[in-house]
């Protein structure tokens, strides 16, 4: 797509700050999903203070709520918002959809099969994330190439077929060094749990801390030998 080999090379060339400022810029409907991790927190606070004399950028932030988030993550949540006097907008999953996952089988069915757990990931997660993603021309993610396999050979700007938008990786080059001199630099707020070895956090049942010298997604899944990834962003 020229257009897109166009948005990669314009972007590729600028900061963190004035690429999020440049797709404010140039498209209508540009939205970004944060799941509080330490990558998020970066572009929430690049959005959010980018131009402190003025309006913050045109760029609509929220959240997904699965329900089964870490009492940790909710504190976040909310001292970000304190923080930058910004409100995002919080995605949960269907109520009926929910209830009859449980119904049918239990609270805990992603332990006992992979089709299970991505089951619940897709009720929780994916589906939500069509909701809020209705309508967007640019999908900001806060992914890093060096998360996983599957990211390793993502690109700062891709087409995502399955949700039909733009996916813009502003951070996809970035160290996780690099993330972690951001946020001390800026006094920016994370999750208390990445000083316990959660490096990578998702839902409570789902997530455990990780050992030195482990993948940092080894804590996703850790029960099964998979790729790592709910399905929100397949490669």
């Amino acid at each position: 797509m020229a257009d897109l080999l166009a948005l990669k090379q314009a972007l590729e060339t600028l900061s963190l700050g004035e690429s999020l400022q440049y797709v404010a810029e140039h498209y209508n409907q540009v939205v970004f999903s944060s799941s509080f991790g330490q990558e998020d927190q970066v572009i929430t606070d690049a959005i959010f203070k980018n131009n402190p004399t003025k309006a913050p950028l045109n760029i609509r932030v929220f959240t997904l709520d699965t329900g089964r988030l870490f009492q940790e993550t909710y504190e976040l949540m909310d001292s970000t918002k304190t923080k930058y006097n910004q409100q995002f907008e919080t995605y949960f999953p269907n109520t009926a959809k929910v209830e009859a996952l449980v119904k049918e089988k239990g609270f805990n069915s992603f332990y006992y099969s992979v089709e299970n757990r991505k089951e619940c990931c897709f009720i929780r997660k994916i589906e939500p994330l069509k909701r809020a993603l209705a309508g967007a021309e640019i999908w900001i993610t806060g992914l890093r190439s060096e998360q996983s396999d599957n990211r390793a050979g993502m690109e700062i700007v891709e087409w995502d077929e399955a949700n039909k938008v733009i996916k813009f990786n502003p951070l996809i080059h970035w160290t996780y060094d690099e993330v972690l001199a951001y946020l001390k630099e800026n006094k920016v707020p994370d999750n208390p749990l990445h000083r316990k070895g959660f490096i990578s956090i998702g839902c409570a049942p789902c997530t455990r801390a990780i050992a030195e010298g482990e993948h940092p997604r080894a804590g996703r899944w850790w029960w099964e030998a998979s790729q790592k990834e709910c399905g929100l962003h397949a490669s």
